[in-house]
């Protein structure tokens, strides 16, 4: 993981697939899978996690039904952070966190869901005080 540059995107997709699964209807098959791997990876807090994601789950419903887009994220923000940590703690499990994501979070995800997940990570720098565009679609530069 890279250190200094924010989140690593698979924790980033992660974290916000594994909320948005908590509203279909397959959210026992991802619930069972996250706690698994937590399982494998850190036995002790397995039986925390599942109390916590269940916790979690009736929160997210209640955010869809008010149609309060904040608290989800907020919600997703504190996932991404605990696989944030996760990582931090064994730069390794990455793959075991982008297992996760792509057998057992995604799949259960409606189109719209997949793509809200998605992201695109951009980093540029420059030491010479030189400017740099970044765009993740059409770019207009006027000017010198």
């Amino acid at each position: 993981m890279r250190r200094g540059w924010g989140m690593d995107p698979i924790v980033a997709a992660a974290g916000t697939a594994l909320v948005s699964a908590m509203a279909t209807d397959a959210w026992l098959q991802a619930r069972t899978a996250t706690v698994a791997m937590w399982r494998r990876i850190r036995p002790d807090h397995a039986d925390g996690v599942g109390a916590e994601l269940d916790v979690l789950r009736t929160q997210v419903l209640a955010a869809r039904d008010a149609d309060d887009e904040d608290t989800e994220q907020a919600l997703a923000g504190a996932w991404r952070m605990h696989f944030q940590q996760f990582l931090a703690d064994d730069p390794g499990l990455a793959a075991e966190l982008r297992l996760l994501l792509d057998d057992h979070l995604g799949p259960v995800l409606s189109d719209t869901e997949r793509t809200r997940v998605a992201s695109v990570v951009m980093k540029a720098e420059t030491h010479d005080n030189s400017r740099v565009y970044m765009s993740g679609r059409d770019q207009h530069i006027t000017g010198a």
